[in-house]
């Protein structure tokens, strides 16, 4: 009767816990690239400087996955390095996406956010005042991988981009390794260094800074991806708090972009895109600015 107890008790224990929304989340992170990708993860909400990740880079062989495990109301940005290797001094780096750290791992006190360019998944899991995950695929740093966030609740939105846009990218902003290949596609921002393609100075609100030719190709390659800082045509997500699935170079083609129906961009059970219509743009620059307060 006493082990019958417990039991009963314990259940609810962890009950109580879904539903305060304490236990933690899984990413799943997977290659189906046809190279090696070496994943990096950083954190935003760590105040010590000790990442509260069991891991914050690993190597992902072809078709190969690993399961991370992250703290519920936990911010930061997932991307994948390419090309790693010794370097001259006999440090670990990576031609895109390097953290130099100097190591596989993403930790200590050199450790950065990605290299530009870089493809960067960013969220914000049970985000204060409002319980749900914010999440959302960004070219703001460049692109360098196709990459795909989806959420293991399948009433909300897949985003990213299943596209390689390295063979496309416009010859001022390639990214090119020793041997002339184009590893990456920089943003504007980083290749030409001028505000209005930065959106800082005069440039910096949305009705100054305009989409441009430059974030037009990443935009029409890919629309629910962030283009540029203040892009706001609804590239952020939500979703109840759940677990989620990250794949670097996923098969084609795998994205619905969601109708403009303010309706039917709002699918039952709480996932959402955060559509311009139905939430307002100025909702969405400050959602965005929340992003930026946590990762940049």
């Amino acid at each position: 009767m006493a082990r019958g107890n417990l039991l009963v008790a314990l259940i609810s224990f962890l009950l109580i816990l879904n539903v305060l929304g304490v236990l933690s989340a899984t990413f799943t992170v997977i290659n189906k690239c046809n190279h090696t990708v070496w994943p990096a993860i950083s954190s935003s909400n760590s105040t010590t400087g000790v990442s509260p990740l069991n891991t914050t880079g690993f190597s992902l062989q072809i078709d190969e996955s690993k399961n991370v495990t992250v703290p519920s109301s936990w911010s930061g940005r997932l991307w994948g390095r390419t090309n790693c290797g010794k370097n001259s001094t006999g440090g670990f780096s990576c031609v895109t996406g390097d953290c130099g750290s100097g190591r596989l791992e993403c930790s200590g006190a050199l450790a950065r956010s990605g290299q530009p360019p870089v493809t960067l998944a960013e969220f914000a899991l049970e985000a204060a005042g409002t319980g749900l995950d914010f999440y959302d695929v960004s070219f703001v740093d460049g692109f360098n991988l196709p990459m795909l966030v989806v959420p293991e609740t399948g009433n909300c939105t897949t985003t990213g981009c299943a596209m390689n846009l390295n063979g496309g990218c416009p010859n001022e902003l390639k990214e090119l390794s020793q041997d002339g290949i184009t590893v990456g596609c920089r943003s504007a921002c980083e290749a030409l260094r001028e505000p209005q393609y930065c959106c800082t100075g005069a440039y910096n609100t949305p009705n100054t800074c305009k989409p441009t030719p430059y974030s037009k190709f990443f935009k029409n390659a890919c629309p629910l991806a962030f283009s540029y800082a203040l892009d706001d045509d609804r590239p952020v997500f939500t979703c109840a708090p759940t677990n989620y699935v990250i794949t670097f170079c996923p098969p084609l083609p795998t994205i619905n972009t969601p109708t403009k129906n303010p309706e039917a961009a709002a699918p039952a059970g709480g996932g959402e895109s955060l559509d311009p219509v139905s939430k307002g743009k100025k909702n969405r620059l400050k959602i965005r600015r929340a992003f930026s307060f946590f990762f940049f």
